[in-house]
C-alpha cells in the first residue's frame, strides 16, 4: 500500500492557489468566499489565514506568482532566437498559447483581477512591468541592430500588450458567455504581422504570416473592456 507524501507548508500554499483559481473562474471573485477555496483545496477554512489575510491577498498573490511562471517561460521561448522581429512573433505567439492553454487562470487574470479595489488602487504591478519589460528589451535590442524603428520604448510596449490583452479578453468572455471562439493563433499571427511591419525599418522586406485569420471566425460582438491593469502615468521601472 502506498505511503502518501506529508503535504508540505509550500504544498498547502501551491493547494490554496490552484483551488482559488477553480474557485474564482467558477463563481466570481466577488461571490467566491473562502470557506470555498478551503473546500476545493481541502483544508480548514482557518487554514487559509495562516497563508493568506484575505481574499484580495490570495488574488494578488495568483497574479504575482503566476506572472513570475509566465515571464521564466517567456523567456526560455525566446532564447536562441536572434532575430528581433520574430522575437515579437515569439512573444504574441507565446501569450495567446498561454491563455489557450490556461483558461481558468487566464479568466480570473482577465477579468476577476479587475474587480478587486485593492489590485486596482493600492498595488504596484511589478511583475506586469517585467512582462512589459521583455518587450522593450527587443525594440531596443532591435533599434540598435538597425532593424526597427527609433519609436519610443513605452508607448510600444504598451500599444502591443493592449493588443493581446484586449484580444485575450474577447477570447476569455466569448467562452463566459457561451459565444463561439475565434483563432488565437490566427490573432497571434495577425497582432504579429501589424506590430512587427508597423515597427520595422524597412517593413517591405518583412515576409507576412502564412497563418492568416480562418474564415468566417470574427471575435465575438461584446463591447471593449474599460478596465486597465495599470496606468499610462507610470514611469518605466
Amino acid at each position: 500500500m502506498p505511503i502518501d507524501r506529508p503535504r508540505t507548508s509550500a504544498d498547502k500554499h501551491d493547494r490554496i492557489l490552484d483551488a482559488a483559481i477553480d474557485v474564482f473562474a467558477e463563481k466570481g471573485f466577488h461571490h467566491a468566499r473562502i470557506s470555498d477555496i478551503a473546500a476545493k483545496a481541502e483544508v480548514a477554512d482557518g487554514t487559509i489565514y495562516l497563508y493568506f489575510r484575505n481574499k484580495d491577498d490570495v488574488l494578488i498573490t495568483i497574479f504575482e506568482e503566476k506572472m513570475g511562471m509566465l515571464i521564466a517561460g517567456l523567456r526560455e521561448a525566446l532564447e536562441g532566437v536572434d532575430d528581433p522581429l520574430e522575437r515579437v512573433r515569439t512573444f504574441a505567439r507565446y501569450h495567446f498559447r498561454q491563455v489557450k492553454d490556461h483558461e481558468a487562470l487566464s479568466e480570473v487574470l482577465q477579468i476577476e483581477l479587475r474587480l478587486s479595489n485593492k489590485f486596482l488602487k493600492e498595488y504596484r504591478p511589478t511583475r506586469l512591468w517585467e512582462y512589459l519589460n521583455v518587450f522593450a528589451i527587443i525594440l531596443r535590442d532591435g533599434q540598435d541592430r538597425g532593424v526597427i524603428r527609433p519609436l519610443d520604448a513605452f508607448s510600444s510596449m504598451w500599444a502591443f500588450f493592449g493588443a493581446l490583452d484586449e484580444i485575450a479578453m474577447q477570447w476569455v468572455l466569448a467562452n463566459k458567455e457561451r459565444k463561439r471562439r475565434f483563432s488565437l493563433d490566427a490573432s497571434a499571427e495577425a497582432v504579429a504581422d501589424i506590430f512587427v511591419r508597423g515597427i520595422a525599418v524597412n517593413p517591405s522586406a518583412v515576409p507576412v504570416s502564412a497563418l492568416g485569420p480562418v474564415a468566417g471566425e470574427h471575435p465575438p460582438d461584446s463591447p471593449p473592456s474599460s478596465f486597465s491593469l495599470s496606468t499610462s502615468t507610470q514611469e518605466l521601472p
